[in-house]
């Protein structure tokens, strides 16, 4: 890739970047804000995500269904999603409409009113929401994985909120919120496409530029030394959900280390190599040679001060405890005996070539520089991270996994038709 992310940052903090994609025909833009469900505190969980679903519902110019006619009548689209630590707000459309996608994004930012009536009606759409979770246990394994991991810590709680938190938010809240968290120092600006750094500035400046400097968000600390301790002793904290469903649900999840540590390359790997594509070894062993599922997948958590590597798989009740100790004995095996050099080759080429052939796409590259700056500060030139992958050494693999994988990091969800605790306790330790 020859193009070079740019970035200007505005008087009162607000950081815009850009990446000039002059081949593309579409733009993309994001507006990020740096907080999250970690920053809430217990009173106030879930309202980052119902802020989010808010901005959409009508500023003094336009109304709730004229900010999604305004987009998809140029023939794109408009979305938003919410994580622990962050919120992005995003459009993509024909190059030629950047200034429409930049007016109808900063006009929700900086104008939405939150009317009385629009906050009761998406109250009840985030209880469906929740709902909706709630009946899907592919996604319902997701949350109780992360109270298992950071029991009674804000990593812990769910995204959405709880019937409880949200039906205790009110519109004097949702402003206080948004006026302390929606500053100059936490907005983040990122456009990708065909689009000049300075047609981009023109856009998007004079807008955000209005936002007063604020200050950064600040977070409870992670720490799971102590959330692994129960009566002295540290174990697994297992968290089951009896589920009157077909499948058993089941996911584990190891504690490792926050985004900026330099052993972030190895465990990406690492990852690769225990199940993140078909050629990796639980799915070869799980589904292709023991038929146990139909899929497992790993995948790794970053956040600043923590991060996790997960495994997720569905599979016949009958079948967990064979699911779990062979994923366990994969999984000690790798802890012990570094992979190859081949195996780490395969993964390395596999991480390097999903990252090219993602950045080719005007959004994922405008998300890449998004969670580029929110993580480092600074937009990383993917061209800096091939050679760090490649860097990599079987044993650094080796030396990752055992550290990770240990009892004491390990956190547990299974729902579905599951057994009690004890077994499941019992299973992880053969």
């Amino acid at each position: 890739m020859s193009e070079t992310a740019r970035l200007t940052k505005l008087p009162n903090g607000v950081r815009i970047a850009s990446m000039e994609m002059p081949h593309m025909k579409t733009v993309s833009v994001g507006i990020w804000e740096a907080v999250g469900g970690r920053h809430e505190p217990l009173a106030l969980c879930g309202i980052s995500h119902f802020l989010e679903h808010l901005m959409f519902k009508g500023t003094a110019r336009r109304n709730a269904r004229k900010i999604t006619e305004t987009v998809e009548g140029l023939g794109g689209y408009l979305n938003a999603f919410t994580t622990e630590d962050h919120t992005c707000y995003y459009a993509k459309a024909g190059a030629a409409h950047l200034p429409v996608l930049c007016d109808v994004l900063s006009d929700m930012i900086l104008h939405s009113q939150f009317a009385p009536a629009e906050i009761e009606r998406e109250r009840d759409v985030i209880r469906e929401e929740i709902l909706m979770v709630h009946d899907n246990p592919g996604q319902y394994i997701e949350e109780l994985l992360s109270e298992a991991l950071w029991p009674d810590h804000p990593l812990g709680r769910p995204l959405t909120g709880t019937a409880k938190s949200i039906a205790g938010l009110t519109r004097e809240k949702f402003f206080a919120f948004k006026e302390k968290h929606y500053t100059g120092k936490t907005t983040l600006v990122t456009v990708a496409g065909a689009a000049a750094h300075e047609r981009v500035l023109e856009c998007m400046g004079p807008a955000l530029e209005t936002l007063p400097a604020g200050n950064i968000p600040r977070f409870e600390k992670s720490n799971h030394e102590l959330s692994a301790k129960r009566g002295g002793v540290r174990r697994p904290w297992i968290k089951t959900a009896k589920e009157d469903i077909e499948q058993t649900h089941l996911a584990l999840g190891f504690h490792a280390f926050g985004r900026k540590d330099e052993r972030r390359y190895a465990l990406k790997l690492l990852s690769v190599i225990l199940g993140e594509n078909m050629s990796s070894r639980l799915f070869q062993k799980l589904r292709e040679r023991h038929g146990i599922c139909y899929s497992v997948q790993n995948s790794v958590v970053s956040l600043e001060d923590a991060g996790a590597l997960t495994i997720f798989a569905g599979l016949e009740p009958s079948k967990l405890e064979k699911a779990i100790c062979l994923t366990m004995q994969e999984l000690d095996r790798i802890a012990t005996k570094a992979p190859s050099r081949a195996e780490l080759r395969k993964a390395q080429d596999y991480t390097i070539g999903q990252t090219v052939m993602g950045l080719e796409s005007t959004s994922n590259q405008m998300t890449w520089m998004g969670e580029s700056l929110l993580s480092f500060g600074k937009v990383i030139d993917p061209h800096e991270v091939e050679p760090r992958l490649l860097a990599v050494t079987p044993e650094e693999v080796r030396t990752v996994a055992e550290f990770c994988l240990q009892p004491s990091r390990l956190g547990v969800a299974v729902a579905g038709p599951t057994p009690d605790a004890e077994k499941i306790s019992a299973w992880l330790g053969k």
